[in-house]
């Protein structure tokens, strides 16, 4: 069994357990086994990459297997792993596990949730070590349909609306992206010869010129609306806001992940020379998204909003750096999705529970409650400075990063869309101060608040888990940089021919 193939495997069988149980409790139990068993794996995964790599193995895939599945197409279930998957790989089996424990109180129809849960989880993995863009999209649609059922039926508020919203725009995206995908297809063999789904076979030929102009932009903006991109993020916070906690925190943690990277592995690496000639129109719709999410973020009252449009703010920044099309910059675009992954699934947790117990999310209706639940305060705190970037945590290194490499740029298109996104920093520590300020210090507004109990230890196993991940990659970020930077060398060497700055 192919570990990569055994990331796909756990979640399954996970789920197959889960069917012949009746028990909420045991439900619960087997389901935090099989995402720890999972998490183990994901663990041993990048031990083994990082061996591999240690001993000179220069693949550009690593652990690569390929298996028939449809010839007459020639579709093929294969599979490999860069750092690049290799960290995505870790960053979702870490907000996972952190899901499953954050959702210990569900009660209403407890095991379908759990499967629903997992299943997302499945078609993500099998997403990020996916080399065929067919079987990547099968996958994609096996991450998104879940999303409809976790919000229609455990969610809150005008739950039917933001799921069918959030259902038909991501099925609008995903309608481009076959489009896309089926034009590279028809478009792999241009001097003849066998068409193909495999992503590095289609990477060693060029794409006509005239088929890239058409099928780039239908294949960015389908992989872009998952990630948020403006003006198609509309679906993003109603969606966070009417999701329960474990599925906020694995929609805008993982699931807007596959936007981001699906934009910069498959439209980016694939047709490059569109991608240079187009890129200036996305840089616009990218900065806008950095700006208007952090401005949308400061005149929100529901914890849940701002957020969800912070996501959006962070969302766009990573689609911003892909775009400067240079090494440094979309190293920390992936530094920025793994950082915006762990820190916004904490976000979410925390107002999960914080929710559970005030039964408000409007920030104005609360007050002092460092005093009454410091654990969940002192978390609070810790993502907040990790949003709005404070040295020492994962929000800088990604921030930095990113900027760095935009100002590799020259031009003054270029320097003047990254002073526009570096101006979110500002706004987003003044939406972060005020919230943290407004939320946790002062006098307390509501007698209720004053017998609140703090974290119990499922929920302290969640918040320890992601805070402990937004550390340790603020401590000591240069393995995971290095990792990341060296795969992405291939897919710059090939930007770096239609974009030669």
């Amino acid at each position: 069994m192919n570990i990569l193939s055994l990331l796909v495997l756990i979640p399954l069988l996970t789920i197959a357990g889960i069917l012949f149980l009746k028990d909420t409790q045991k439900t619960r139990l087997v389901s935090a086994i099989g995402m720890g068993i999972q998490l183990i794996v994901a663990a041993v995964l990048v031990f083994m990459y990082l061996s591999e790599r240690k001993a000179g193995n220069t693949d550009e895939m690593l652990f690569v297997r390929s298996y028939e599945w449809f010839k007459s197409l020639n579709i093929y279930y294969t599979v490999g792993v860069d750092g690049i998957s290799v960290a995505m790989i870790a960053l979702t089996s870490i907000v996972v596990i952190a899901g499953i424990f954050a959702s210990w109180q569900v009660e209403n129809l407890t095991r379908e949730f759990f499967i629903s849960l997992i299943l997302l989880s499945s078609g993500v993995f099998g997403f990020f070590i996916s080399l065929d863009l067919f079987t990547m999209f099968l996958f994609y649609e096996v991450a998104v349909i879940p999303m409809y059922l976790l919000i229609g039926i455990w969610g809150s508020g005008p739950k039917e609306y933001s799921a069918m919203k959030l259902t038909l725009m991501l099925m609008g995206g995903s309608a481009l992206l076959l489009v896309g995908i089926l034009g590279i297809y028809f478009n792999s063999a241009p001097g003849g010869g066998e068409l193909s789904f495999n992503i590095l076979e289609i990477s060693k030929i060029q794409i006509p010129i005239e088929a890239q102009r058409f099928f780039f932009p239908l294949t960015f903006v389908g992989f872009g609306v998952l990630g948020a991109l403006f003006p198609f993020h509309t679906w993003s916070p109603d969606g966070h806001a009417s999701a329960p906690t474990a599925v906020s925190m694995l929609h805008a943690g993982v699931l807007m992940k596959l936007g981001g990277y699906g934009a910069f592995r498959v439209a980016m690496f694939l047709m490059p020379e569109a991608a240079d000639e187009m890129a200036w129109i996305f840089i616009i719709l990218t900065s806008v998204s950095v700006v208007y999410g952090a401005f949308g973020a400061i005149v929100q009252k529901d914890l849940k909003y701002i957020n969800a449009y912070s996501s959006v703010s962070h969302c766009g920044l990573v689609l911003f750096a892909i775009l400067m099309m240079n090494k440094t910059a979309m190293t920390g675009a992936i530094l920025q999705m793994i950082s915006h992954g762990l820190m916004t699934a904490l976000f979410f947790a925390l107002i999960g529970m914080i929710y559970g117990r005030t039964h408000t999310r409007l920030i104005h209706e609360m007050g002092g409650l460092m005093k009454v639940i410091p654990f969940l305060g002192v978390v609070y705190v810790i993502a907040g400075l990790a949003s709005l970037g404070l040295p020492g945590l994962s929000g800088f290194v990604a921030e930095m990063t990113i900027f760095f490499g935009a100002f590799e740029h020259t031009d003054p298109f270029h320097r003047i869309a990254t002073l526009v996104a570096v101006s979110s920093i500002v706004i987003t520590a003044v939406y972060i101060l005020r919230v943290v300020g407004t939320l946790l210090l002062g006098p307390i507004k509501n007698d209720h608040f004053n017998h609140l109990e703090d974290a119990t230890w499922f929920e302290r196993i969640s918040t320890i888990t992601l805070v402990v991940a937004v550390a340790a990659i603020g401590v000591a970020p240069y393995w995971l940089s290095t990792m990341i930077g060296d795969s992405m060398l291939p897919i710059v060497n090939k930007l770096l021919t239609a974009n030669p700055f």
